[in-house]
């Protein structure tokens, strides 16, 4: 089993160039698929999200392909099956991504049930309430289901509760549907502006992305073209909190800043400084923190993959600070981990009450997802002597280069295999 090892670094100094958003990325690819033409995607991360929506691709008859470092090719014209191995699709969340952008043109797609981050049951209501207001019809079975439709119809459709992974399926499905579509009480985030821009510069008609009524007139025909992925906000956002976990100061190039604004309101509350260019953002930290209460809330609150990062910055800051998940309530799985190292860390109801100022100590920990890894390796920056995280995979899920980016940083940290014995002694 591999393992990260990180030792208490202080006072991180450097710049960090963000890569291409891995939600967005994920978006994109798949709608990427709508088109009749070749289409070029600048920006996608080699992560390992990237490589399983590949594989789901080459299945489909989708050439997707890296032309280089940074660029992808994605030519749906030879597109022969549309059904999606359940195992594939169980891998990440985003597959059902495929059903809105498939299902138009070819009527018809079987799917496995989405997976991904194992933190929290994330139902999938919103997107069929969605399709089938479009004329879609859903089939269900053990491992997989079904989406038929003779043909999508624009519809006016309203979102019970506000869902990023709704409202960009439905931008998908509806881009070709007859007629007109409005999603009401849509998601606001920036990965939903940069599918539909996207789909724009593929000669789709959409109106309104990141407002909270989307219009969309469906069209026959989607051009090729080439467009560049926004910056990942949520990297950018936890090496902001590593500048308030070390004392240091970090710069976030290649960003746009306006994707931060909660982040940098929170963490400029609880003790950090903040410098901004155009597309950069420097934090500054004298590693003096103050406690505070957060609640999670959909963009343009405070995200809820910021809050396992912030939870383990929070573990320094003296007081108490009370922090609230009201997207995924179930999401504290790292807590315990946190505790592992000495944080004093109560969980209670979707809120986590956390004591500051208790030192932390190196020790072996395991990262159940994405977040939590990057809030163990924050955790790790801050506890006296050598913290070994295991789940390596959730980081390679999520992150290019994480080990590289934060050794540029100053920090002593390496990828190694751990002894079996070791792994058990630490369960």
């Amino acid at each position: 089993m591999k393992a990260i090892e990180v030792v208490q670094s202080m006072n991180l100094n450097g710049n960090v160039k963000i890569p291409g958003s891995k939600n967005s990325s994920l978006a994109l690819l798949a709608a990427a698929c709508l088109a009749d033409e070749r289409v070029r995607l600048t920006g996608i991360p080699e992560i390992a999200d990237f490589h399983i929506i590949r594989q789901i691709a080459d299945d489909l008859g989708v050439h997707m392909f890296r032309e280089s470092t940074s660029d992808v090719i994605i030519d749906p014209r030879a597109i022969h099956s549309t059904s999606i191995d359940p195992f594939k699709a169980s891998k990440i969340r985003t597959a059902y991504y495929f059903v809105g952008a498939l299902l138009a043109k070819y009527g018809k797609v079987i799917i496995g049930y989405p997976g991904g981050d194992d933190f929290v049951s994330r139902p999938i209501d919103q997107h069929i309430k969605a399709l089938t207001a479009m004329g879609a019809r859903f089939t269900f079975h053990e491992d997989y289901y079904e989406v038929e439709a003779r043909e999508l119809r624009g519809a006016d459709i309203y979102f019970d509760m506000i869902t990023s992974g709704a409202t960009i399926n439905s931008l998908l499905a509806a881009v070709r549907a007859k007629g007109r579509t409005i999603l009401r009480n849509a998601a606001k985030d920036p990965e939903v502006v940069d599918t539909a821009n996207l789909l724009n510069h593929m000669g789709a008609n959409i109106k309104g992305a990141g407002t909270d009524t989307i219009h969309i007139e469906g069209v026959t025909y989607l051009n090729g073209c080439s467009y560049t992925v926004i910056p990942d906000r949520l990297i950018a956002g936890a090496l902001l909190m590593a500048a308030g976990a070390t004392g240091g100061t970090i710069t976030v190039e290649d960003i746009i800043p306006e994707h931060l604004g909660s982040c940098i309101a929170k963490l400029t509350e609880i003790g950090l400084f903040f410098e901004f260019g155009d597309n950069s953002i420097t934090a500054h930290s004298s590693g003096i923190l103050k406690a505070t209460r957060v609640r999670t809330a959909m963009y343009p609150g405070f995200a809820t993959d910021l809050q396992q990062p912030l939870t383990a910055l929070l573990t320094k800051a003296g007081g108490k600070s009370i922090i609230t998940d009201t997207i995924y309530p179930k999401r504290f799985s790292h807590v315990g981990q946190l505790i592992r190292l000495g944080a004093d860390i109560k969980v209670r109801s979707g809120t986590a009450f956390v004591k500051g100022g208790v030192p932390l100590r190196g020790n072996l920990v395991h990262a159940t997802d994405i977040r939590a890894g990057i809030c163990l390796l924050i955790g790790g920056l801050m506890a006296e002597g050598r913290t070994t995280i295991t789940g390596v995979e959730h980081f390679e899920r999520g992150y290019e280069n994480i080990v590289d980016t934060f050794r540029s940083l100053g920090t002593t940290i390496e990828v190694r295999g751990l002894p079996d014995k070791e792994v058990e002694f630490g369960a």
